[in-house]
């Protein structure tokens, strides 16, 4: 778990010095950052997205997450959980959408969990008790917390806690998971994730404004769906 922790400490860490450059730029240069955080989250979504071993099961996992996200509010429910953290440890509230803590809390647990790294440095860390992937994703997130949260506000810190269950839970089980997780998996999976931070990169760049957590099943049913083709074909 040693590295679980180092990697939620990157996380706040960078969420802090990213608060503090927010504190001493205008508006102007803020559209800048977050012009330049949405291109960097979209680059990252599609190098994952690509790695997709069926677009099938990509389009499928989308569709039906999508779906099944829609009616039962998964959006709504984290956002709310946002709010919560947001009153309960923020002194001042942001009106500005650049700055929704909750929305910043969302984007942040999604970029932050739905990698390869995320998974494969867990499960290494869990059995081999080799920590370099989540060590080397340590230092990725910090720098990603810095620009995310001059872009979009404090909310980025408390993705340490979604890393930290998430993360934490794929530690202690990677034992049950090993098996399973093989490289056709994890690809499908990061696929998926990637389409989900393509959606984060166009909602910062203002093209469209997506519920991404409505999509968050689509890693689920990706998983879901690469069993079951296994197992039939």
């Amino acid at each position: 778990m040693i590295a679980v922790f180092v990697n939620c400490a990157a996380i706040i860490l960078g969420s802090l010095v990213g608060l503090v450059c927010t504190s001493r730029i205008n508006h102007d240069l803020s559209d800048v950052v977050q012009t330049a955080a949405g291109i960097v989250t979209i680059v990252i979504g599609v190098e994952m997205a690509l790695e997709y071993q069926s677009i099938v099961i990509l389009a499928l996992s989308l569709i039906s997450g999508g779906i099944l996200g829609f009616f039962l509010d998964v959006d709504g429910k984290i956002l709310r959980f946002g709010a919560f953290l947001e009153k309960k440890f923020s002194a001042k509230k942001h009106t500005d959408v650049k700055h929704d803590f909750a929305r910043a809390f969302l984007n942040a647990s999604v970029l932050f969990c739905v990698g390869a790294m995320s998974i494969l440095g867990s499960l290494k860390a869990g059995i081999d008790k080799d920590y370099t992937i989540i060590f080397t994703k340590s230092i990725l997130d910090g720098f990603m917390a810095i620009v995310f949260t001059a872009a979009m506000g404090a909310g980025t810190a408390f993705a340490a806690v979604t890393v930290l269950v998430y993360q934490g839970a794929l530690t202690l089980l990677a034992g049950v998971a090993a098996p399973y997780a093989d490289a056709g998996l994890i690809k499908e999976i990061s696929a998926a994730g990637g389409a989900l931070i393509i959606m984060i990169g166009v909602n910062l760049l203002g093209l469209k404004q997506i519920k991404t957590a409505n999509y968050l099943p689509a890693v689920v049913i990706s998983v879901l769906l690469v069993l079951v083709s296994r197992f039939f074909f």
